[in-house]
């Protein structure tokens, strides 16, 4: 679900033309989120999980905006966090430091204190070394903070390999028999309370058996731990879940918990979910205007004033968004964004963005209505992952970010300039 509509041949962001938003003098390329999508994403994932009166903590790293952060915050959302900036974020936009998790391979010292100094809800614990480093630091500072262990259950998503979490040949986390270990030698320490294992075995993952699979190993791991007399109170069982890249491609979060819920119902154990994808993704899109058509060779290439500068998915994961024009005219207006789109009269192009990189580009082999110099168009789904991984990279200024509510919009993110570029180079 989401609140991007074809309305006789022009696309709305709930009910504001998309053209009139950019037109505005908010110029290309720019992000465009609908808050109402946000919202009802997030309800949703809530409802659907509500017996299980689960922590929901949004995963800032997939659409970090502070805009959007408070937005959720304001929802009852817990954070998900994997930085020390990402916590800054969070505590800037109201969040509850008792609903954030902290997750990460490599966090720095500082990092640590700064979270005990915001005394947030858990640590997820990556490795055995970081669990005696944090052990280190709490009794250094004569304090008691708790923590989950990541475990690593072995369990293959089949998602990008870039994005595979789960299995034991990744960087995170611990296998379950290291995990009796690493129980066995630091469960009973006084300064941190191992008291949760915590999940997380990829993104997106379109099927709900990979959790099934990795919750009851976790659980049958928990059993273990109980029987040897820790205090297992806590379950965080991540995120990863889907998003429509294309229609109809992701599952619902009442599917998921369909399966996860009876799982987990009656264990004694706080659930913590993390989701981030499933909310973000289809709340937002990049429009990006068409600067030249070229023909090389055998191929036609859509050369537009976005690349993977500002967003690098489909580079760095070959990624699939839809793509279309946002003013096509009534005969190329759509229902559904699926791949394969069964519409007379549409060319094969490829839309390349202005990079000096082959592998920059938005979209390959793409059948689209007639291009022409000007004309806008708009990159679905690009709501995760999308701004929050740009780069400067060809020393281009980041793209402005817009939230729109019904028929309004503000801006959450200025446009950058070129003096933004050298500003911390010029202050030292």
């Amino acid at each position: 679900m989401d609140l991007f509509t074809y309305r006789n041949g022009e696309l709305y962001c709930e009910d504001l033309p998309v053209r009139q938003i950019v037109d505005s003098g908010i110029g290309t390329p720019t992000y465009i989120y609908s808050a109402t999508t946000f919202r009802e994403h997030y309800s949703r994932m809530a409802s659907a999980f509500a017996e299980l009166d689960p922590i929901i903590c949004y995963s800032i790293k997939c659409c970090q905006n502070i805009h959007i952060v408070r937005l959720l915050v304001e929802q009852g959302a817990g954070m998900d966090v994997v930085s020390g900036g990402e916590l800054y974020r969070a505590l800037k936009a109201g969040a509850d430091p008792s609903k954030i998790v902290y997750a990460g391979t490599g966090k720095t010292d500082k990092e640590i204190n700064e979270a005990i100094d915001a005394r947030i809800g858990w640590f997820n614990i990556e490795s055995e070394a970081e669990l005696a480093n944090l052990i280190h630091i709490a009794s250094q500072r004569q304090t008691t903070v708790r923590a989950a262990l990541r475990v690593n259950p072995d369990v293959d998503p089949k998602t990008h390999r870039h994005t595979t979490t789960g299995k034991k040949e990744t960087k995170f986390g611990v296998d379950i028999e290291r995990a009796k270990r690493a129980f066995e030698e630091y469960g009973r320490n006084k300064s941190v309370r191992l008291c949760g294992i915590h999940l997380h075995i990829g993104s997106p993952v379109n099927a709900v058996q990979p959790y099934v699979e990795a919750i009851e190993k976790a659980l049958d791991l928990i059993l273990s731990l109980r029987r040897d007399g820790f205090e297992i109170n806590t379950l965080d069982i991540g995120g990863g879940y889907g998003a429509d890249y294309s229609a109809g491609e992701a599952l619902s979060g009442k599917a998921y918990a369909q399966m996860i819920v009876p799982l987990l119902r009656e264990q004694g154990l706080k659930i913590i979910l993390e989701p981030g994808r499933s909310i973000a993704a289809n709340a937002g899109i990049l429009v990006t205007r068409t600067l030249f058509i070229k023909r090389s060779g055998d191929r036609q290439f859509v050369i537009v004033d976005a690349g993977m500068s500002d967003l690098i998915r489909p580079a760095l994961y070959d990624a699939y968004h839809f793509l279309w024009p946002v003013a096509p005219g009534p005969q190329y207006a759509l229902a559904e964004r699926r791949r394969n789109v069964n519409i007379p009269e549409t060319v094969k192009v490829d839309v390349v963005g202005p990079i000096c990189e082959t592998g920059d580009f938005l979209a390959r082999d793409r059948d689209l209505p007639p291009i022409k110099r000007g004309d806008l168009l708009a990159v679905f789904t690009a709501g995760a992952y999308g701004f929050t991984m740009a780069s400067h990279y060809n020393s281009r200024p980041n793209a402005a970010e817009v939230l729109v509510e019904g028929s309004t919009f503000r801006t959450i993110r200025r446009r950058e300039t070129y003096d933004d570029l050298i500003a911390a180079e010029e202050q030292v």
